[in-house]
């Protein structure tokens, strides 16, 4: 048994659960953990061993998503973590069309569109934006500077809102189809009584994302979220969303994707939703980047490091206090400045690719070099967001559309994967 510990809090975190549903599993006996000092810790390998048969998957994996090979053997790293080996994945290649695609007729709509990275990542895909949606007011004003069509911001519950943007996108597609439908929904309030997934007002938000796709009827959706909505309830909310748009006339494919193996230099897992009603294959796009090529924060961020302030570009440094700055030089990589979040003020390794890029708790990411916490134009790179793509509102509000955003390059390898499916490429 291992010697290295994590508390209930962290592995929640890490496997973006709730502290009862891993208290749940040491009860069970699925995780095992011991106790130091009156309260419970989990050892690293019981995690480890915890993940594989989670994962159901014949070969066992480290926290890195790495393959261990148990006869101390050299690791081989698979290039990319699935969390759930019984996914029926279709994959399609889109190395040969990546750098320069061409331009599509095909049209999308963005709901819970933030500042727009899904909008961005299916433009720089060829496709063609219609309209997004999003109720905070600094996303929009972003949103709007950066794209040419139209933004609806407020409340996608208010029957006002909801009306507006059905006349707006029937006003942008002037006779032509509506193609994509994509978003990613709050997943927060999912819970169950007896067999059956009970309503909760934070679940009205899918209801609606739900409710939109019904009522516009486009060819294909794309549901963004965080892993952790393969494992709430057991997995029932996964088979709910599967269950709902298969009554709704769609064919879904789900898996996991990682942000790294396209090219963003950040290690962003998130689950991907594609399905149709039109009888075309769902493809998820085929990773091309192996973990010895992804591209590193270093790469990403090192000419900004003596870059002047400039907030015309995002590019503001915080100013801390002569201690905070010390912790900060002196903090290893991938550790947090504070025991209690293990994912934020948490240190980006420099020669890999950064953590999670998120504003959590107040935090941010700590800089690899120097003593203080990455600019906003820094957080932007990480996500994959050209130099050209601005950001509005005060500096907080920043940091927190681009915690929220889904990194544009994500985003065109699934736009990639779609034109695949059209046989437009």
């Amino acid at each position: 048994m291992s010697n290295k510990f994590h508390s209930i809090v962290e592995v929640a975190q890490m496997l973006n659960l709730s502290q009862k549903t891993v208290r749940r599993h040491i009860a069970s006996g699925k995780l095992k953990s011991v106790k130091v000092g009156g309260v419970y810790r989990i050892p690293v390998d019981a995690l480890e061993e915890f993940i594989n048969l989670s994962s159901q998957q014949p070969e066992h994996f480290d926290l890195d998503g790495k393959v261990k090979n148990h006869n101390n053997q050299k690791k081989v790293s698979t290039g990319y973590r699935r969390t759930n080996g019984s996914d029926e994945v279709r994959w399609v290649d889109i190395d040969d069309v990546w750098a320069q695609p061409t331009k599509s007729e095909l049209t999308f709509v963005d709901l819970f569109s933030g500042a727009g990275g899904i909008t961005k990542g299916f433009e720089m895909a060829g496709l063609s934006g219609i309209c997004g949606l999003d109720w905070f007011p600094e996303a929009g004003k972003t949103y709007r500077r950066n794209f040419s069509h139209p933004f609806i911001e407020g409340d996608i519950k208010c029957n006002d809102k909801k009306h507006e943007f059905y006349q707006t996108v029937k006003s942008e597609l002037n006779g032509r189809k509506l193609n994509v439908v994509a978003g990613g929904f709050p997943c927060q309030g999912f819970s169950m009584a007896g067999n059956r997934i009970v309503d909760d007002p934070r679940n009205s938000l899918y209801k609606e994302l739900l409710d939109i796709v019904k009522n516009l009827q486009p060819e294909f959706v794309v549901c963004e979220n965080v892993v952790g909505l393969r494992s709430m309830l057991g997995g029932k909310v996964e088979q709910m969303i599967l269950n709902d748009f298969e009554q709704a006339g769609y064919a879904i494919n789900v898996t996991v994707l990682r942000a790294a193996d396209y090219s963003v230099p950040q290690k962003r897992d998130r689950v991907i939703f594609i399905g149709n009603r039109i009888g075309k294959e769902n493809f998820h796009p085929k990773p091309f980047l192996q973990p010895s090529h992804y591209v590193t924060t270093g790469e990403a961020i090192a000419d900004l490091m003596d870059k002047p302030d400039n907030p015309k570009f995002n590019h503001v440094a915080t100013k801390h206090r002569p201690d905070m700055a010390e912790r900060m030089l002196a903090l290893e990589a991938g550790k947090s400045l504070y025991k209690g979040y293990s994912d934020a003020w948490k240190k980006c390794a420099w020669d890999e690719p950064s953590c999670t890029i998120k504003e959590n708790h107040g935090g941010v990411n700590v800089h690899p070099k120097l003593p203080r916490v990455l600019t906003a134009r820094e957080m932007a790179r990480l996500q994959s967001f050209p130099d050209d793509f601005i950001f509005e509102g005060p500096k907080n509000k920043q940091l927190v559309q681009l915690g929220n955003a889904v990194p544009p390059l994500l985003a065109k390898a699934i736009g990639l994967a779609i034109r695949k499916s059209y046989n437009e490429l």
